[in-house]
């Protein structure tokens, strides 16, 4: 018996890109003291007070099935948040809420993609992106974004590749690079898609972690709201990783395709989830502030380290939880450069090769270790980069 090609095909006949990854929680159980700055997550776990509300929810009774599209409540948090953050009116019925951020990329290519369509995304990207594409049957096509353009995608690329495509998938504030796509390079997006007539699916996930410029969700663009969907999460956001709670949001017709999808697949989130992600909304941008903090702190620490040495490049980092640096200068590639360390170091970076080609000669770096120690790693893999000159 065999498994269908859509699922044995989801990683294209390659690797996943966590092999750097693998290798340190390996050498971890192994009892070796490993600096882990390689994954997305938070230092700090979830804020007591929404564990507790979290708590008070479920003991209050909201463990059954709850509503397939989200709790009213929490849909019209989002709606609310999502108005006063874009300027779009936005109402529960442009919501759904889905298990995570992930879900929800599932989801909006699921609903805007045949089998065998083609569908763009930009490179570098998140490292699930190519495979959700080929997990609904389309074509994956990425389009370089170049380091010597700070990554900021260009529309004449994405046109090139537009003909027969049907979706576009783009992330500002950006994982892996940490670039926040600027007015001009969403502008240039927007036609390309208006022109090509594509679904924008826009990963927002990273929206409160902006350093430099400001965070430009392109359903507030014109002509845009009615082509756009928009993934969101409590995960980046609110340190809400594990409770896996995120949503898609756009027209009120493609919504409802995707509460039809949800009730065949899903079948909604935890009401007790749900209750604690409202409260957590509900403490407003200060506490979204808060979170944000550690980031923006040793972004700063990274940013008087590096300028102390010259074997290592800094791209602009203008949002998210990452660096991306640029190795090329030591001659090795990013994965090289990345299993080198490790072994020489004890410090996991993730190469710029798992986030596709563009990144190639990168390795990004998680600022998800407390300030001293991070500092103290980054300083080793400069040292260790001069080595390598």
């Amino acid at each position: 018996m065999q498994a269908s090609n859509r699922i044995s095909n989801i990683l294209g006949g390659g690797s996943d890109g966590w092999d750097v990854f693998n290798r340190a929680r390996a050498m971890i159980a192994d009892g070796v003291a490993v600096t882990e700055l390689t994954i997305g997550e938070h230092d700090i776990r979830t804020a007591a007070p929404i564990l507790q509300d979290m708590h008070r929810a479920a003991l209050s009774g909201h463990t059954g099935y709850a509503s397939i599209p989200g709790t009213p409540a929490l849909r019209d948090a989002i709606a609310a948040r999502v108005t006063a953050r874009t300027g779009v009116p936005t109402t529960r019925d442009n919501v759904m809420i889905t298990p995570g951020g992930q879900s929800a990329l599932y989801a909006a290519h699921f609903a805007t993609l045949n089998p065998g369509d083609r569908a763009l995304y930009i490179d570098p990207f998140y490292a699930t992106y190519p495979g959700t594409l080929r997990g609904v049957s389309a074509d994956p096509v990425a389009i370089p974004a170049h380091p010597e353009q700070a990554f900021q995608p260009n529309a004449a690329d994405i046109a090139a590749q537009a003909a027969g495509a049907k979706t576009l998938l783009i992330n500002s504030p950006n994982n892996p690079t940490g670039v926040v796509y600027s007015r001009a390079t969403l502008d240039g997006i927007a036609q390309v898609c208006k022109d090509h007539d594509l679904w924008l699916i826009s990963d927002e996930v990273y929206d409160t972690q902006v350093w430099e410029g400001a965070h430009i969700s392109p359903r507030a663009l014109p002509g845009m709201e009615g082509r756009t969907l928009v993934v969101g999460s409590m995960s980046k956001s609110h340190a809400m990783t594990g409770s896996r709670i995120g949503w898609v949001l756009g027209p009120v017709d493609m919504v409802d395709h995707l509460i039809n999808l949800a009730t065949h697949t899903t079948y909604g989130v935890p009401g007790f989830i749900q209750d604690a992600a409202r409260f957590a909304l509900d403490q407003g941008t200060a506490f979204e502030d808060d979170i944000a903090a550690p980031f923006r702190r040793r972004r700063a620490i990274a940013q008087k380290v590096l300028a102390g040495q010259n074997a290592v490049a800094l791209v602009p980092a203008q949002g998210a939880m990452y660096l991306m640096l640029d190795v090329r200068s030591t001659g090795m590639s990013g994965e090289g450069f990345a299993n080198a360390l490790l072994d020489a170091e004890q410090i996991a970076v993730m190469p710029g090769e798992s986030f596709g080609a563009a990144a190639a000669g990168h390795i990004r770096v998680a600022m998800t270790v407390e300030d001293t120690r991070f500092e103290q790693a980054l300083r080793a893999l400069c040292t260790f980069a001069e080595r390598q000159t």
